[in-house]
């Protein structure tokens, strides 16, 4: 997933992606700690959207901190 993507879409799309790659990144750890995980690269991939994704958010909430 692209930053140029994550600043398109609202607050509200940022944080339902938020929860769904957190619920993904769980799922991914259970299947490593049972040996289930195929796609190993995976994990790295979420955790970096997941970053990305609060970047952005920090970034709004100063954003609109500065403002007011």
């Amino acid at each position: 997933m692209k930053i140029k993507d994550i600043r398109e879409m609202t607050a509200p799309e940022r944080e339902t992606l938020l929860v769904d790659l957190k619920k993904e990144k769980f799922n991914l750890a259970i299947q490593a700690k049972t040996g289930q995980l195929e796609k190993t690269a995976r994990v790295r991939q979420v955790r970096r959207d997941i970053a990305k994704i609060m970047t952005v958010m920090t970034e709004t909430d100063a954003a609109a901190t500065v403002e007011e």
